[in-house]
């Protein structure tokens, strides 16, 4: 065990500073990005925003960046008109509007001091495909492999007679039942396959902050 002597007074002494942790985990949690996926309906952007203020309360910087496709607008247009895109077409739109998305999140959180939490990402793109019955493709899975890892991802789990309740308790958009239930479907094979955290969303929001939190600083 090394010993602490006084310094004289002549010299100038200075302390580290201490690495920011989070008080209910211990873990630091530093310059990082973390992405938040899951169904509609499963609570992402509620379980994102609270990660995000559970975060700015350890001291550290956090920003909520979000990476829609635009599917919920698409519906809408095509509902107005009374028609609906062709599943390849709507995912030829969504895909360029999720990757335009997710490149500037990626670029400003390259340069942000601090933890950047994503409110979904581009497998959320595949699990769309994998639902409507469409293949992979070649180029979405190549630029995933090449944009910066994350540092975290985590599954926002529900199941999906809880998210279709959800969705009709706030009126803005539907979803059928056997879309969630695919979707849902898809996102835990993946996650299973890739070792992503999950977190169970179907209990009182604290909890399911607590948790998320905990899931994003596991590793840090």
């Amino acid at each position: 065990m090394p010993s602490f002597h006084a310094a004289p007074s002549s010299e100038v002494t200075t302390t580290p500073q201490p690495e920011h942790t989070d008080a209910r985990s211990g873990v630091p949690l530093r310059h990082r990005t973390i992405v938040l996926l899951g169904i509609d309906g499963a609570g992402k952007t509620t379980a994102a925003t609270a990660l995000v203020a559970g975060i700015r309360d350890t001291g550290i910087r956090a920003q909520l960046l979000r990476n829609p496709a635009g599917r919920r607008w698409m519906s809408r247009v095509a509902a107005r008109f009374g028609t609906a895109l062709p599943p390849t077409w709507a995912n030829r739109l969504e895909s360029v509007v999720r990757c335009v998305n997710v490149f500037v999140a990626h670029t400003r959180a390259s340069v942000f001091p601090g933890t950047t939490v994503m409110d979904r990402h581009l497998a959320c793109q595949l699990v769309l495909r994998s639902v409507r019955g469409l293949p992979r493709g070649r180029l979405l899975p190549w630029i995933m492999d090449r944009l910066p890892q994350p540092d975290a991802v985590i599954l926002i789990d529900v199941p999906a007679e809880v998210a279709h309740a959800r969705i009709l308790a706030r009126g803005e958009d539907s979803e059928t039942m056997s879309y969630l239930v695919s979707a849902r479907e898809a996102y835990l094979e993946i996650a299973a396959a890739k070792g992503w955290h999950v977190v169970d969303s179907s209990g009182i929001p604290e909890n399911v902050a607590v948790d998320t939190l905990r899931a994003a600083s596991h590793n840090a």
